[in-house]
């Protein structure tokens, strides 16, 4: 008996090892293979491959495991996508991306809690519109909004779905047509804040999308908590931090440094 339970610890020791392992490789090797060749596909592949379980199903769970895994699967393509915009070379947001994704596929994407299904959700939208921004220097207009909305709908889909909500498809669709419309009038005039020689390069909408998913979200469980005893003081304070930090993002810090 003493020797199964030893046996089974060390399958276990060695299983979360090999999975450490395989999950530092897709981290890392997602970024440096975009970087190396100077193409994306790789990269993106590589994400892909790594969710076979999310294709390797029948046809009628197919959209369903689809939905279920859209928050992980824009972070990882968004992130191979910034590597490959930021240039050829090896740059230091390079090894920041390496390791934002390697924390992402160890630590944030296995938790499952409401507030972690925020910080999940938050991630999606600040890396995923970072992407669709650069993206929309080479797209139409009409390919970025739908990018948008396939954001805003996956990130408050991730974040209502844990929550007590039996029918949130109206919520998920109001999200995602605000974040359309936001991109759509972001589109023609698009600042991107850059850092030096570091290749870090932020586009303000994808700063202003994750406060306003934040803000967002925070309403959301506020009416759910006070039902029927809802009032807008509830909520007053996030609102007004942060209407007033988007408030000085665009006022303040909207000239035009880097204007895709």
């Amino acid at each position: 008996m003493v020797d199964y339970v030893l046996a089974r610890k060390s399958r276990n020791i060695a299983s979360a090892m090999v999975h450490v392992f395989l999950n530092l490789l897709l981290g890392i090797g997602a970024v440096l293979v975009t970087v190396l060749s100077g193409n994306p596909a790789p990269g993106i592949l590589l994400v892909l491959i790594s969710k076979w379980r999310v294709f390797a199903v029948r046809a009628r769970y197919f959209f369903l495991n689809l939905k279920a895994n859209l928050v992980d699967i824009i972070v990882g393509v968004s992130i191979v996508l910034l590597a490959y915009y930021a240039g050829a070379a090896f740059l230091p947001v390079d090894l920041i991306l390496m390791i934002i994704y390697s924390i992402w596929l160890l630590f944030i994407k296995p938790l499952s809690s409401e507030n972690a299904a925020l910080v999940q959700s938050l991630m999606a939208v600040f890396f995923g519109m970072s992407a669709a921004m650069f993206l929309s220097a080479n797209l139409n207009v009409l390919v970025i909004v739908f990018l948008a909305f396939l954001v805003g709908y996956a990130a408050s889909r991730h974040v209502l779905i844990q929550g007590n909500d039996k029918d949130f498809t109206l919520t998920t669709l109001v999200c995602g047509l605000i974040f359309a419309e936001i991109a759509w009038l972001c589109y023609s005039w698009a600042i991107i804040y850059t850092f030096g020689s570091t290749g870090i390069r932020i586009p303000q909408v994808a700063i202003i999308l994750t406060i306003f998913a934040f803000i967002y979200n925070y309403a959301r469980q506020a009416m759910i908590k006070y039902q029927d005893d809802f009032r807008f003081k509830h909520i007053l304070g996030p609102v007004v931090f942060g209407a007033v930090l988007i408030g000085i993002i665009v006022i303040w810090f909207s000239n035009p440094i880097f204007n895709i």
